[in-house]
C-alpha cells in the first residue's frame, strides 16, 4: 500500500465519557449537581446521543431528523444536532448546552489508542503516507497536534470543509488525490462499516477496527502494518 487512511473517533481517538464530560463543563462552570441528579443527567445525555464520538441517540427527536442525517456538511449542521441532542436533557443553566458542545473539541475529551503511536510512526518509517479522513463538523487537527500525533499525517480530509460526508467515494477520492495516490494503492482504516466503508466504492481496500473504550483495546491497530505491507 502506498497510503493508509485512518478515520479519527472510534479509530484513532476515543472521546472521554460521558461522566468525564458532564462534570469536566459542571466543574468550569461552577454549577453543582448533587449526585444522583448527576446520575439521572449522565444517563439522560448517553440515551440521547448528545456527546459527539459517543453512544448513538435511542430516539432521534423529530424536530432533528433533517439535520442529522446531513450533521457532518458543516459546522453548523453538526452544532445544531448536538446542541439540539442535548437539550433534550433539563440542565440546571441554559448556558451548559453550549459549553458542553465546546468541550467535546477540547483535545482533553481525547486520547489516544495505545498502539496509535507506534503504528502511525511505523508507517511514517515505511516511507506509506498517512490521511485522516473524518465524519466532522470542527477542526481536529489541534487534538492531533497535542497528543503528538500531527507529525504522522500528511492529510486531513474532513467532511465539514468539503460539505461531503462519509460514505461517498468523493470524500476519499479527496484524500487520495491530497496524497498523490491511486485509490487501489490504499487502505482505510475506520469502525463504521456503512460510512468508511464507502471507501472500497472507490477502489480502496478497507479494514475496521471495533470502537471500544481505550482500556479494551490495547492493539487493535497493529494489525494495520501487516495489511499495509
Amino acid at each position: 500500500m502506498a497510503a493508509v487512511l485512518f478515520d479519527f473517533s472510534g479509530t484513532l481517538f476515543r472521546i472521554e465519557s460521558t461522566d468525564s464530560w458532564l462534570r469536566t463543563v459542571l466543574a468550569e462552570q461552577g454549577v453543582v449537581l448533587p449526585e444522583p441528579e448527576m446520575t439521572v443527567a449522565v444517563r439522560a445525555l448517553e440515551a440521547a446521543g448528545a456527546l459527539p464520538g459517543g453512544a448513538a441517540p435511542q430516539r432521534l427527536p423529530q424536530e432533528l431528523v433533517s439535520v442529522w442525517g446531513i450533521r457532518d456538511r458543516s459546522a453548523e449542521l453538526h452544532r445544531a444536532a448536538y446542541t439540539g441532542l442535548a437539550r433534550q436533557v433539563p440542565l440546571p443553566e441554559p448556558a451548559l448546552y453550549d459549553a458542553l458542545y465546546e468541550r467535546h473539541m477540547a483535545p482533553a475529551a481525547w486520547t489516544p489508542y495505545a498502539d496509535a503511536a507506534e503504528v502511525l510512526g511505523a508507517l511514517r518509517e515505511r516511507g506509506v503516507s498517512v490521511g485522516v479522513v473524518s465524519n466532522i463538523g470542527w477542526d481536529l487537527r489541534p487534538v492531533f497536534r497535542a497528543h503528538g500525533l500531527d507529525p504522522y499525517v500528511d492529510a486531513y480530509v474532513l467532511s465539514y470543509e468539503h460539505g461531503v460526508q462519509k460514505p461517498d467515494p468523493r470524500l476519499f477520492k479527496v484524500a487520495c488525490e491530497a496524497l498523490g495516490v491511486a485509490p487501489q494503492d490504499v487502505l482505510m482504516v475506520g469502525d463504521d462499516r456503512r460510512a468508511d466503508g464507502g471507501a472500497a466504492d472507490l477502489g480502496c481496500a478497507v479494514h475496521f477496527v471495533d470502537h471500544l473504550p481505550v482500556s479494551e483495546r490495547p492493539d487493535g491497530l497493529r494489525p494495520v502494518l501487516e495489511l499495509a505491507g
